[in-house]
């Protein structure tokens, strides 16, 4: 079966707006239930110019460009935690291919604990809502062979060193959980139900057109049919296609900016070090003079003294 590529923006948000397809892939990630969920999404809108390529498209697009839109997305969500406990949290995830992503992470994470709307309740008895965060990584952040990390403060006495359980609303609110999937490590990995499903980011079953993924329905559980059926469809759009290559474009040249970055990071660095080493020379020669110069007004003494 051919299903979109979900590793391209555009598709995981044709995915992720399905409430139901939402609802199992948060599940499934999160490890708990989501029983009902809310979707607002925030969107980032960057115009990518028409490729000259393109010309024998659509005239009505040609030069215009098209809008790129590069989403978080945050769901207040109820769900049943493996205590049996119903609760209500927000969940952001986040999706980055390139690993300069980290302080746009930590700024939209700082928002969330500052907005007063993320909150329940009544009056003066509003509580915070917990945050999850997921991201979902197009790269390797050094932990090889973990397809998905869970990361779960732990609450623990410190004298004692035993660990407190159960739910805890001051820390609840003051500390989030995280999950981060690494979609290099699926390659090697479909140990568990959560791995298979997260094998549509696998980039081995890419076709020949990278936009399109070839997988066998029959090996995902029945409950993630819905997600597998969600990415045929987009599989399906001329215009998804089209959004796909203005996204490979807009891609290409983040990554062509990154690299011209690091190549002139290194050469200000060689330049750097060929200062440095021309600073050590003349320190070197200055020293040689000086010594020079001491010997010479030695010479100067002695050849004083003999003259006496």
């Amino acid at each position: 079966m051919h299903i979109a590529n979900p590793i391209y923006d555009v598709v995981f948000k044709f995915m992720i707006e399905d409430n139901r397809v939402a609802k199992a892939f948060l599940s499934a990630i999160i490890g708990e239930e989501v029983l009902e969920l809310d979707f607002a999404s925030q969107e980032h809108t960057v115009r990518v110019q028409q490729p000259q390529k393109d010309a024998g498209r659509d005239e009505s697009t040609e030069g215009s460009g098209i809008n790129l839109t590069v989403c978080r997305f945050d769901f207040s969500a109820r769900i049943a935690t493996s205590e049996g406990v119903c609760k209500t949290v927000l969940i952001e995830l986040q999706k980055a291919k390139l690993a300069s992503d980290i302080m746009r992470f930590r700024r939209y994470v700082g928002q969330h604990y500052q907005n007063p709307d993320n909150s329940y309740g009544e009056g003066d008895s509003r509580k915070a809502r917990q945050i999850y965060c997921i991201f979902l990584l197009g790269y390797d952040i050094g932990f090889p062979g973990s397809v998905v990390i869970s990361v779960d403060p732990m609450i623990k006495d410190v004298t004692t060193g035993k660990a407190l359980s159960g739910p805890n609303e001051f820390t609840d609110s003051l500390h989030h959980r995280s999950w981060i999937v690494q979609t290099e490590q699926l390659k090697r990995h479909r140990r568990t139900d959560l791995e298979k499903l997260l094998s549509i980011f696998d980039q081995d079953n890419r076709t020949r057109n990278h936009h399109i993924l070839n997988v066998d329905e029959d090996d995902f559980p029945d409950k993630y049919r819905p997600i597998i059926r969600r990415l045929r469809m987009a599989s399906e759009s001329e215009d998804m296609q089209i959004e796909m290559e203005m996204e490979d474009d807009y891609l290409k040249e983040l990554q062509d900016n990154e690299r011209t970055i690091a190549e002139l990071g290194k050469a200000l660095a060689e330049q750097g070090k060929a200062l440095k080493e021309k600073d050590n020379a003349l320190a070197e020669q200055e020293k040689t003079i000086m010594e020079q110069g001491k010997a010479i007004e030695e010479l100067k003494k002695q050849l004083a003294a003999l003259r006496k």
